[in-house]
Formats: C-alpha cells, sequence, structure tokens
C-alpha cells in the first residue's frame, strides 16, 4: 500500500494516496467529511470544547469512523483465517492484544463475513 503519512514539521504532517489504494473512496470521504479531522481531534482532546451541537457533531464523525474502521478490521480477520489460515489464538493475540479472546476474534470474523455478503 502506498498510503503514506509524513511528518512534516513540528505538529503537521501530509497524507498521500493514490485512486489504487482507496477504490472504495472510503479515504476520500473520510478526509473530505471532516471525519479523519474529527477524530484526530477527539484523539489529542478527548474533552471537546464548542456548543452542544459542535459537539454532536465531533461525537457523530467520530463514531462514523470508528464504525467503518471496525468493519474494516473485521474484513482483515476474514483475510487472516480464510486465505493465510491463522489460528483464533495467533489472531487475536495481534488484533486484540490477548489470545485468550479468540471468541471475540471470532465474532469480529463472522462480521467481517456478513458485511462481505458471505
Amino acid at each position: 500500500m502506498s498510503v503514506t503519512v509524513t511528518k512534516t514539521a513540528g505538529y503537521t504532517a501530509e497524507i498521500t494516496w493514490t485512486a489504487d489504494d482507496d477504490p472504495q473512496g472510503h479515504i476520500a470521504k473520510v478526509v473530505e467529511s471532516d471525519q479523519l479531522a474529527y477524530a484526530l481531534e477527539a484523539l489529542g482532546q478527548p474533552v471537546l470544547h464548542g456548543t452542544p451541537e459542535q459537539v454532536l457533531t465531533a461525537a457523530q464523525q467520530t463514531a462514523a469512523l470508528a464504525r467503518l474502521l471496525e468493519r474494516r478490521a473485521a474484513s482483515q480477520v476474514v483475510q487472516l483465517r480464510d486465505i493465510h489460515g491463522l489460528s483464533w489464538r495467533r489472531i487475536a493475540a495481534v488484533v486484540l492484544d490477548d489470545p485468550d479472546r479468540q471468541s471475540s476474534v471470532r465474532r469480529m470474523y463472522e462480521s467481517g463475513r456478513r458485511h462481505a455478503g458471505n
């Protein structure tokens, strides 16, 4: 993948990608809709300031990106299991930082299969 995040100076960074990296337009959408900006702001400032409407918008955008990332992570679990043949234990150890959470990673797998239409 050629998506790159380059720290340019101080507290700035540049993100670059190609059309091949984003065939479904997810990266473009999260950048253009400010979902990425809201999520990064939430990482930096867990207590957001502003009007209730501004904080609601930030929470909505952050949650939407989190849901998309959860679906993408589930899809990756399907690939790890079905294509690469990794054990549930190994996937759980890496993805969930706990090899004993195999049932949780299986639920991610089932979710990934549902989202893929399988």
